[in-house]
């Protein structure tokens, strides 16, 4: 029997296997907001044009939030969902970007999904113009519309990071894309969890070379912190000795 030479390009295997984009977004109690959140994020993506996956990297929920994740997984064949089943964000996040097989990563919030940050962070990436874009809430131009306990917050640990490690940005928490080759190493190389793992991310990929960049963005979130700031403070600061002595006396 003779086969073709060649298929037709919607028929070849690996014509769709390897998104563009890959959005990973830690969740936590999210059963008030994932289904319109998501359902939202999936309308201005298709504005996009761009082939994408979407990874809901639970962790530790008391609710119907991993119910509700694994009903959207069975929806949507782009829509990928796992659990760490602790309260880790960090955890979640990592282990969300090393599962990533997109070009690009997007790490995401449930209660943000804002799409114009895509749209001004992802011709930069996509020309390998920036290996990672980091959406501030703090710089110049930036519109942060949260409680102002929070905003405080963000600035203390920015001048704490200043001090400790040497950041010369404005912001490590929150939104932020990265061409995926050039960062995986990086993620690698993260000692800390929770929380401090975004800022590690942000914080060696500057030390490693990689060329980094800052936009401001307008933060105005969907509902209250699923864990309240001062319950975080504790582990924040733990973790920040850590990455402090893992940046300053290893490397």
């Amino acid at each position: 029997m003779n086969l073709p030479l060649s298929m037709p390009a919607e028929q070849t295997p690996t014509a769709s296997k390897t998104p563009t984009l890959s959005i990973v977004i830690p969740i936590y109690n999210e059963q008030e907001i994932l289904l319109e959140a998501v359902r939202g994020l999936r309308e201005g993506l298709a504005e996009l044009g761009h082939s994408y996956e979407i990874i809901l990297a639970e962790n530790g929920s008391n609710d119907r939030t991993v119910e509700l994740a694994t009903g959207l997984s069975e929806e949507h064949d782009n829509l990928h969902f796992f659990s760490v089943n602790e309260p880790n964000y960090g955890k979640a996040l990592r282990q969300g970007i090393l599962r990533a097989r997109g070009e690009v990563v997007v790490c995401d919030e449930i209660d943000l999904c804002d799409m114009e940050f895509y749209r001004d962070a992802l011709p930069t990436l996509l020309a390998s113009e920036a290996d990672m874009v980091v959406g501030s809430k703090a710089m110049r131009g930036a519109h942060d519309n949260r409680p102002v306990f929070r905003r405080v917050a963000t600035r203390v640990i920015n001048r704490m990071l200043r001090v400790a490690v040497d950041f010369r940005g404005t912001d490590t928490h929150g939104l932020k894309a990265f061409r995926r080759l050039p960062l995986i190493p990086v993620v690698n190389q993260c000692v800390v969890d929770r929380d401090i793992f975004a800022s590690e991310l942000v914080v060696r990929a500057g030390r490693a070379g990689l060329m980094v960049v800052e936009i401001p963005v307008e933060v105005n979130e969907k509902r209250r912190p699923a864990i309240s700031l001062i319950r975080r403070v504790p582990g924040v600061m733990k973790n920040m000795a850590r990455l402090t002595y893992a940046i300053r006396f290893k490397g």
